[in-house]
């Protein structure tokens, strides 16, 4: 059921399916990313996912459950046969089948209109990892919102920070070229964990420890905080 509501809202689908394909298309043909040293599409590649996780598990699962709790659908299910938890890990089901299917477009795209490839020695494991840890933390901070927040904040919210996560989370741009006074706090943000240890799994290369410590660390704190604070009406 959270599946077929996930495929009816239009918005969603634009944000999910789409979205995430035309940034990497659109910044891959155009050169428009200085400094990556490496073909554009290797760099974009895995910001692109992470962009895609970012758009189902916090914008469309947050905004969505928000206004399910502002028109009482939650509180309606609290009264049927059947826990919370159920409820909770259905959603979470539907986000990750449909992360599954933005990562198989975008990989799809990435091979066959841009020639891409993965790095001779790239670790399916990490990058499965990685997407998995991804879709927990920004799915904790959606519920997060969802939960504490009026629908209209969330919905303000969400797409407000799905914006600062494009623009400071290394998804289009690197994080070093951003301005000085920005780099501390983007090196913190979740998007830019998941988007530099989904480049280490398909390059094959560089220290995934770091990055996977931050990311599991918002996803933790995430988990925690909504699960203390949620509430179902």
């Amino acid at each position: 059921m959270e599946l077929r509501l996930a495929a009816r809202r239009d918005e969603n689908v634009l944000i999910s399916m789409l979205v995430p394909p035309a940034v990497l298309l659109f910044f891959a043909s155009t050169g428009l990313i200085p400094g990556t040293g490496a073909r554009p599409v290797d760099f974009l590649l895995p910001g692109s996912i992470a962009l895609a996780i970012i758009a189902s598990s916090f914008v469309s699962l947050g905004i969505s459950t928000a206004f399910e709790r502002a028109y009482g659908v939650l509180k309606r299910l609290g009264g049927a046969p059947i826990h919370a938890s159920l409820v909770v890990g259905a959603k979470l089901v539907a986000v990750l089948v449909i992360v599954v299917l933005q990562v198989v477009v975008l990989l799809g795209v990435a091979v066959v209109a841009l020639d891409w490839a993965p790095g001779p020695v790239w670790s399916p494991p990490l990058a499965i990892a990685a997407i998995a840890l991804g879709t927990a933390a920004f799915a904790g901070l959606g519920l997060l919102m969802a939960g504490t927040l009026r629908a209209e904040a969330t919905l303000a919210l969400a797409n407000g920070l799905l914006l600062a996560f494009l623009m400071l989370g290394g998804i289009v741009l690197p994080v070093d070229h951003l301005p000085a006074v920005l780099q501390p706090l983007a090196a913190v943000l979740p998007a830019t964990a998941l988007a530099e240890l989904l480049r280490i799994s398909f390059a094959g290369s560089g220290q995934a420890l770091p990055s996977a410590a931050v990311l599991a660390a918002w996803a933790l704190a995430a988990a925690i905080a909504a699960s203390r604070l949620f509430r179902w009406e």
